[in-house]
């Protein structure tokens, strides 16, 4: 086989791995929020964490469609292949943290997500650099076609993570969370005004 040309059978392997990734990461999400209502007495919400539940179900969304301009990519080397899964297994490890098996030792979702916040945040800013690496992965003219506001979007959204793993004020965490989702649906709508 020539490794210089496209094989498009790679890029359905690939996507399939990609799926298996963002299924388990959907199902875990989904997963978390039905105890809610299997459970409602038993769990204490915290309106902060659901926001960031929300927050990671468009991610993944977002990543699943995002990741279609992989299909230019070519030819694959096993590096490439293992970057990719390990992104996305960096997603699954986020909504992992959002949503544990057993949060016992905990108050509710307020003391454990205020505890975890160091991890989450710090994993957040990682998926975000992976982010960049993931648009390098498609070529230059793909990143450059993303203009400044990306860069910039990313480079403040990095170091409020930062903050936001030092800082445990709830005025603060919930800014925080409402401005991420104001920049998410911002940045969706900017590059998908028109799908097709």
């Amino acid at each position: 086989m020539d490794h210089a040309t496209i094989d498009p059978t790679q890029f359905i392997h690939i996507r399939m791995v990609l799926s298996m990734v963002v299924s388990l990461s959907i199902a875990r999400l989904l997963s978390g929020l039905a105890k809610f209502v299997q459970h409602p007495g038993r769990l204490r919400i915290y309106g902060v964490h659901l926001l960031w539940a929300l927050y990671m179900l468009v991610t993944l969304i977002h990543f699943w469609w995002w990741e279609f301009a992989l299909s230019r990519v070519g030819p694959w080397h096993f590096e490439q292949f293992v970057f990719v899964v390990g992104y996305s297994a960096v997603l699954y490890l986020l909504c992992a943290i959002l949503f544990p098996d057993d949060i016992a030792e905990y108050g509710g979702y307020r003391d454990y997500f205020l505890s975890r916040r160091r991890w989450f945040f710090g994993i957040l800013a990682a998926s975000l650099l992976l982010d960049v690496a993931d648009s390098w992965l498609k070529g230059p003219a793909y990143l450059q076609g993303l203009g400044a506001e990306y860069g910039v979007k990313t480079a403040a959204s990095v170091v409020l993570c930062g903050i936001a793993a030092l800082v445990a004020n709830q005025r603060f965490q919930w800014a925080l969370v409402l401005v991420a989702l104001a920049v998410q649906q911002w940045w969706i709508l900017r590059l998908y005004n028109v799908l097709g």
